[in-house]
């Protein structure tokens, strides 16, 4: 059976690049008219346009903090205004720090950026995505969250906080709107293929230890965790709330 959201709009947050990316590809060669996000990745944000050229689903970048409100509501709104609907929230933008960082060293500005992105980035355009979805009684908001969020990160607590933040708000989301028949599920990724784990890829002895962890042996594609997006936004899922569905190669670390 194959996966059509024809003449449905999705918003995709942090859509030009990596995990973002490969959903915003999938939306749209599934019919989904899209808008995502994208901060200061311009040329990305183009190249991933330019890729769904010959699509079935229209594709229109926003750049947008969504760290802001008014920078969420006015990419829900784009949304609105170009489409004249919103069928699906992913709420995907999100930061990590590269380099282990401490509990006692993390300062108050970085611990405030990560989770004003992180977990902020996901309630700030639900706060806004909602009020339509309401009106149509129907809507599927899902988060990226991470294995981090379920297990903890040592050294990289601020970021594990944030996840886990993002999973505890998708259940009390998931009771919350299910009279108002949105679904509101999370996927959480282990390692990915992307730029945020260049740091781990291109140290050689790190990369090795974070492979020997995955049952698997390899790190995912952005592509194996926006399938199971695709999943969660399609209308295979139906009879699904506040499930967090894991993909990460086996890794018993989650727990």
């Amino acid at each position: 059976m194959k996966i059509s959201l024809e003449n449905q709009v999705a918003v995709v947050t942090g859509g030009s690049r990596g995990i973002g990316a490969a959903t915003v590809k999938l939306f749209a060669g599934a019919g989904c008219n899209v808008v995502f996000s994208y901060l200061r990745a311009s040329k990305a944000a183009q190249e991933v346009v330019d890729a769904c050229g010959n699509s079935p689903g229209a594709v229109v970048a926003v750049r947008a903090d969504v760290s802001r409100m008014a920078d969420a509501r006015k990419l829900i709104d784009r949304a609105i205004h170009r489409f004249g609907r919103l069928d699906i929230l992913v709420a995907n933008a999100g930061i990590w720090n590269a380099g282990p960082e401490r509990i006692d060293e993390i300062t108050e500005r970085e611990w405030d950026k990560m989770l004003a992105v992180n977990l902020k980035g996901v309630y700030t355009v639900i706060r806004y995505a909602v009020p339509h979805m309401i009106s149509q009684n129907r809507g599927r908001i899902i988060a990226v969250s991470s294995t981090a969020g379920q297990r903890g990160e040592a050294f990289h607590s601020h970021y594990g906080a944030a996840k886990g933040g993002v999973i505890s708000l998708v259940k009390g989301l998931a009771t919350e709107l299910a009279p108002h028949n949105i679904l509101v599920n999370a996927v959480a990724p282990g390692w990915v293929i992307t730029d945020m784990a260049k740091p781990v890829l291109g140290r050689p002895a790190e990369k090795r230890k974070a492979t020997r962890s995955i049952p698997l042996g390899r790190f995912g594609r952005p592509e194996e965790v926006a399938m199971p997006i695709l999943f969660l936004a399609s209308e295979m899922s139906t009879y699904m709330t506040g499930e967090i569905i894991n993909i990460n190669g086996g890794n018993v670390l989650c727990g």
